[in-house]
């Protein structure tokens, strides 16, 4: 029997996806992450906005239009969030984001089951990494409850992955995987016995010799005591994508952001006193409904100070169940769109700026495209090299220009 496991949404959900092929392969299923031709479809599936919901339900027609007679399988964010809206869609078992191993067992049975959330953290998920850079899963749930968001509510509170768990999954990485991304849907608030410990983890982890990166990070997280321990890593690679959610304050209050501007900027200056060319990405919201044209105006100016080096964009999506749906009228769809535009030229902008002001770094090669080996340095800079390389050389490289998604580096520049 073969079976296709199709994500959407964040690296969480990839992790989670590509430990269900591992262990549909150790039960002697053919399984591919490929939306492709089989006898079933498992689909893990995303609610972090009405539009990733929209788009989980239209996977279940993409599926069926290379096997009709396949039978259908949903787990994810949009499923526990509300099942029925798979029903009648010729799905044969609905599930959510707890017991996703338990769906194995249902591959030759129908029906629904939403098992109830953990307290602790679900560690029966292990995945087979064979590409260049690994995910690797150390935390789970969330108690931030920003208002905008539905996902505290669908994956449940904030717990940890063991620490000797992490560390034996990193071990038996094959020599292949040159980096290491640690997921999680709150990786700041990874803890053990009730105290942070993510500095502590990524000490033990440098001994493996991988490249450390780390995903998406809250403000509170970085102090001095955190840099200081970066700065002693041989394997970090200085990219911080810092949440920010909004430039101005009056918003962030709304959102139940727990920092103001002057203390993410702060914490910007922190990170660059250790790491002067570290790459600082983040996430905006635009058009939250309270968002006034001058609300708006400070983040462009926020933004602009702060000099990220790329910035994702999003326009605010009404989740029903969040308080700021409850509390506050949504803006209309053209100025949320005016917004974004006015948004990303600056972003363009920035990020220009920070690839020209690099002059090195170090390529870890994850394929070629073309003409090209693409990759990105410790910074988080995709670039376009052309030369004799093979996936996984790491390649230390100088001299960027401005090319496609990043920097095209040529072979004469080493």
């Amino acid at each position: 029997m073969k079976v296709a496991v199709l994500t959407l949404g964040c690296k969480v959900n990839k992790y989670e996806s590509d430990a269900l092929i591992f262990q549909l392969q150790h039960r002697g299923f053919q399984a591919t992450d490929k939306l492709e031709n089989a006898d079933a479809y498992i689909i893990n599936t995303c609610a972090v906005t009405n539009e990733a919901e929209k788009k989980s339900r239209q996977m279940i027609e993409r599926a069926r239009k290379f096997n009709k007679d396949a039978k259908i399988f949903v787990v994810g964010c949009a499923s526990q969030n509300r099942p029925v809206q798979f029903a009648g869609k010729g799905v044969n078992f609905v599930s959510g984001t707890a017991g996703r191993l338990k769906i194995l067992d249902e591959l030759e049975n129908v029906g629904e089951k939403i098992y109830d959330i953990p307290e602790e953290y679900e560690d029966d998920l292990f995945s087979a990494q064979t590409l260049t850079r690994a995910f690797v899963k150390i935390q789970d749930g969330c108690n931030r409850f920003c208002t905008y968001c539905i996902i505290p509510y669908l994956r449940g509170r904030s717990r940890s992955r063991k620490m000797e768990s992490v560390l034996a999954e990193v071990e038996k990485l094959p020599d292949s995987v040159k980096e290491v991304v640690l997921v999680g849907i709150d990786v700041s608030d990874y803890k053990q016995n009730g105290e942070k410990a993510l500095g502590e983890l990524l000490g033990r982890l440098d001994k493996f010799g991988k490249r450390i990166r780390l995903s998406s990070l809250e403000d509170n997280l970085i102090d001095e005591n955190f840099m200081k321990k970066l700065s002693t890593l041989k394997n970090f690679c200085p990219h911080f994508h810092l949440s920010l959610q909004s430039g101005c304050d009056r918003v962030l209050q709304k959102m139940n952001r727990h920092y103001t501007t002057a203390e993410f900027a702060e914490s910007v200056n922190l990170i660059r006193k250790y790491f002067p060319l570290a790459g600082i990405t983040t996430d905006i919201i635009v058009g939250f409904p309270t968002e006034t044209e001058e609300d708006f105006a400070e983040t462009l100016e926020f933004v602009k100070k702060i000099k990220f080096s790329q910035l994702h964009i999003f326009p605010y999506s009404k989740r029903d169940g969040t308080a700021a749906a409850k509390l506050y009228k949504d803006l209309s769809g053209k100025i949320k769109s005016e917004r974004v535009k006015r948004l990303e030229d600056v972003g363009k902008a920035l990020k220009e700026e920070f690839i020209t002001k690099n002059t090195s770094g170090k390529v870890l090669i994850e394929d070629k495209n073309g003409d090209f080996f693409e990759g990105y340095t410790e910074n988080y800079i995709k670039c376009y090299i052309k030369g004799n390389f093979q996936p996984g050389d790491i390649v230390a490289v100088k001299d960027f220009s401005l090319f496609g998604e990043g920097a095209i580096v040529n072979e004469e520049k080493f």
